[in-house]
């Protein structure tokens, strides 16, 4: 009797050998498989690293398309600012200060020009408006609550202001 239970351990340890000798292997070779495809990838990204750094040596032509505004960036700043020709036409049309006039009479006429009406008792009124030129101005208007843009065009005859509402936008 204790010589079978002498073969039966020695037969588990056996099995218990193979069997971690079986899953050694299997974990070596599957770790072999994904070193190899991290070196695939790696020569993969450094393929294509090499690429992207060949296009940047590539030298284009300058780029035709961009839009740079009048006079760079005080264009901003002086938006809504006449020129001095808008000034001279509107003077002979009968302003003495034709930007002044031109928002003196906007904010006066404001209730007749803007499009929608206040919401939650609020009053629509325009905040900010600039003269664009001889002919056109742009205004944002609001009453608290909701707001929007519009572009007039206005028309000088002897001193007197008549605007139309372009073109406007809600918020």
């Amino acid at each position: 009797m204790k010589s079978a239970i002498a073969w039966i351990v020695a037969a588990i340890f056996l099995f218990a050998a193979i069997y971690f000798y079986w899953q050694k292997n299997d974990a070596e070779s599957r770790l072999r498989i994904a070193d190899n495809k991290i070196a695939e990838t790696s020569q993969q990204l450094d393929q294509e690293v090499a690429e992207t750094d060949s296009l940047e040596e590539i030298v284009l032509p300058p780029d035709t398309m961009a839009v740079v505004p009048p006079g760079g960036v005080e264009f901003v700043d002086e938006m809504g600012s006449l020129s001095e020709s808008d000034i001279q036409k509107l003077r002979k049309k009968g302003l003495r200060n034709p930007e002044v006039d031109l928002l003196n009479d906007l904010n006066r006429k404001q209730r007749q020009l803007i499009p929608r009406e206040g919401v939650a008792g609020g009053t629509m009124a325009i905040r900010d408006s600039r003269i664009l030129n001889d002919r056109y101005a742009m205004a944002y208007y609001e009453d608290g609550h909701i707001g929007g843009y519009m572009i007039l065009k206005y028309e000088v005859n002897n001193g007197n202001i008549t605007w139309r509402v372009v073109d406007s936008s809600a918020l």
